[in-house]
């Protein structure tokens, strides 16, 4: 709750400053009114007292607008988000998604793999193959041949860190703070995969180089587009 009372303060002493210096000093731009988004959401992912922020500059526009809605209409919780975005328009988190994709961000270097050959194997067939046995799609089925996400709602599995990587599953395992109310087809597939699976798939991960741009939506199945409905539903999004 301190942390929630800090970050309205800080948007209401910005605006204050803002006022006494007089709008010909501060230009009213986007950079200029999103900055408290990078309080939590700096250059990388961290962890904060209360919750993981991850970093947003140069995701899939609109996978950001759907987390954004997400939060203002009550699909995801987390109090902060929420009580920043309840009067914002679609157009606005719109305009916000746009400007926090186009941002460049710098990858971190690939991690050493510590995995034994066995769980690399392992790893590697749900990510090309999945498991059709326990209705487990392939990672690369949705998130690209080169896992670098697919446009413009899925966001890419590379350039995470393990530990950010381990929380998203925990949370579509087990539910928590950040996740969203109902469940989603990632949380579906969670929790079909062993712990093992988890936390090998949280290791591999990061040891993988970026490269490439994301797909287009087009590669997506029409099975996985109807599975993943609530993640591809940006309705009025613009490209």
């Amino acid at each position: 709750m301190k942390f929630i009372v800090f970050i309205l303060l800080w948007a209401i002493v910005g605006s204050a400053n803002a006022l006494e210096l007089g709008a010909s000093e501060i230009p009213d731009t986007l950079e200029q009114r999103v900055k408290p988004c990078i309080i939590c959401h700096g250059d990388e992912d961290r962890a904060g007292r209360d919750a993981y922020y991850p970093r947003i500059a140069g995701k899939p526009a609109g996978y950001l607008f759907n987390q954004l809605r997400n939060f203002r209409d009550g699909r995801r919780y987390y109090q902060a988000m929420a009580i920043l975005l309840e009067n914002m328009s679609d157009d606005y988190l719109l305009e916000i998604a746009h400007y926090f994709s186009s941002l460049k961000y710098p990858y971190p270097q690939p991690t050493a793999n510590t995995l034994s050959p066995d769980e690399t194997q392992a790893v590697e067939t749900l990510i090309h193959s999945g498991d059709p046995d326990r209705d487990i799609p392939a990672c690369s089925a949705c998130h690209g041949k080169a896992l670098t996400g697919t446009k413009p709602f899925i966001p890419s599995l590379l350039g995470l860190p393990h530990a950010y990587l381990a929380a998203q599953f925990g949370g579509w395992r087990n539910g928590g703070i950040m996740r969203g109310q109902t469940p989603d087809c990632m949380s579906e597939i969670a929790k079909k995969m062993t712990q093992k699976e988890v936390n090998a798939l949280a290791m591999w991960l990061p040891t993988q180089p970026v490269t490439g741009e994301p797909a287009e939506m087009e590669e997506l199945t029409p099975e996985l587009m109807q599975r993943c409905h609530t993640i591809l539903s940006g309705e009025g999004f613009i490209q």
